[in-house]
Parts: C-alpha cells; sequence; structure tokens
C-alpha cells in the first residue's frame, strides 16, 4: 500500500499554518515547488505576514477544528485541494490523577481526534474527485509512549494514531495517500509552554522530512532525535502489524 506523492506543483492546505510546525510547512512546500498553499488557521490575521511574502502562492482561509461548519466551509471553498496537512492541536498538561485530567481530555479529544475526523471526512471528497492525493496527519511520539504530565495529550494522540491507521487503509481506495507524523520535541510555542525548550529541535526537520516521506509513500515519520529512536524500537511491530496488509474477507 504504498502511494508515493510530489509537492511539486501541487495545491496544497494547512492546518494552524500560522506559526510553529505549520508555518515551516507552508514556506518548505513553496520552496519545494508547491503551486499553491491554502493557510487554514482560526484567526486570519495571523497569516499577513505569510500573505505579504509569498502574493498569490498563498490563500488564508477560516478554519476551526472545534467548528464543522467551518471545516466544510473550508473544503467547498478549497475544491482543488491536492494534499491536506491536519497541523493544528491543542496540548493540555494534566497528569491522570488530577482532576483537572477530565476537562483537559475533554478538550484534546474535541480538537485533537474529533478534528481530525471531521478534516477527514470533509475533505477526502475533495482529494478524491481530484484523483487522490495525500492526507498528513501530525501526531506525536506521545502517541506511542505517555507521560504523567502530559497523559490526557498522549491519550489523545493514541487516538489520533488509531485513526490516522484506519484512514490510511480507506483512503489508500480512492489513490490517497496518509502519512502519520510522530515528532517529539520541536522549538515551538507548545514546546516553550511543556518546559521541553531546552531539548527542542528546528522545526524545519518535520516540514522536509514530509516532503521526503510522502516521496517515498511512507505512513510514518520520526523527524527528530528523539522520535528516530523511538521509530527505530518501534519498527519492527510497525511493519509486521501496522503497515501490514489486512485481509478483510
Amino acid at each position: 500500500m504504498t502511494i508515493p506523492f510530489d509537492i511539486k506543483n501541487k495545491v496544497a492546505l494547512v492546518t494552524g499554518a500560522n506559526r510553529g510546525i505549520g508555518k515551516s510547512i507552508v514556506e518548505t512546500f513553496l520552496a519545494h515547488g508547491a503551486r499553491k498553499v491554502y493557510l487554514a488557521v482560526r484567526d486570519l490575521t495571523t497569516v499577513t505576514e505569510l500573505v505579504n511574502r509569498y502574493a498569490d502562492r498563498v490563500t488564508p482561509i477560516h478554519l476551526d477544528l472545534t467548528r464543522p461548519e467551518t471545516i466544510i466551509g473550508a473544503a467547498a471553498n478549497a475544491q482543488d485541494v491536492n494534499v491536506v496537512v491536519n497541523n493544528a492541536g491543542v496540548l493540555k498538561n494534566a497528569s491522570p490523577l488530577e482532576p483537572a485530567s477530565i476537562p483537559a481530555l475533554d478538550l484534546q479529544i474535541e480538537v485533537n481526534v474529533n478534528g481530525l475526523l471531521r478534516m477527514a471526512q470533509s475533505f477526502a471528497p475533495v482529494l478524491k474527485a481530484n484523483g487522490g492525493g495525500a492526507f498528513v496527519q501530525l501526531n506525536s511520539v506521545a502517541s506511542l509512549r505517555s507521560f504523567p504530565a502530559f497523559a490526557t495529550y498522549a491519550a489523545s494522540k493514541a487516538a489520533a494514531y488509531s485513526i490516522t491507521q484506519a484512514l490510511r487503509q480507506q483512503l489508500a481506495e480512492q489513490n490517497t495517500a496518509v502519512l502519520s507524523v510522530h515528532p517529539g520535541p520541536i522549538a515551538t510555542d507548545m514546546a516553550n509552554e511543556a518546559g521541553l525548550s531546552e531539548v527542542a529541535e528546528p522545526v524545519s526537520l518535520v516540514a522536509e522530512g514530509i516532503i521526503e516521506a510522502l516521496n517515498k509513500g511512507e505512513f510514518h515519520l520520526f523527524p527528530d532525535s528523539m522520535a528516530k529512536e523511538l521509530g527505530l524500537a518501534y519498527k519492527s511491530f510497525a511493519e509486521k502489524v501496522i503497515e501490514a496488509p489486512v485481509d478483510t474477507e
């Protein structure tokens, strides 16, 4: 189930395009020859700098993962999309024994899991109508390994990773590649808020890694040092179980 995808001359949509990993993905896609990138954000004023810099190669579009109507609207207005990158997400620190863990989990499920489902449901038909393409989901090393301080975040990303696996099987039927990205600490506002700035690595590792993984038709991407170490330990299981063909008969 290998579907290589080249970003050159393609149209992309990136959620959370205004900063961090999302902004880096936009810049990297354009540098590698993407024809146009939709900047999908909650606040259109946050992408003014990108619009000024890239002019007619980028198009701001309103999208909020917690508001289904904005996702449906974005899909209706971006009918030329070939690749969707669902990068936007939320991290709310809470350990399992804290009372705050339940509302924290609820919020992260709403954004990180339900948001993914809404994106896939709205954009899969668009990708199919355009002959297939690619759907990239930003998961995390936390989807494979939980930590007490980030337990609710890890749970939401584990759920998102599970859904990403199912999407890989379903979207292959319409010639759409699915890529599950599992970064470790990356130099973003989210990493700073989580207290991981000292070990965080450049956002460019994720963006460049996505280009390379899509070109090769890979399903998993472990872009940074911590992620690569975990990915190496996980590789055998991933190849034999997660990426193995599924007999549905």
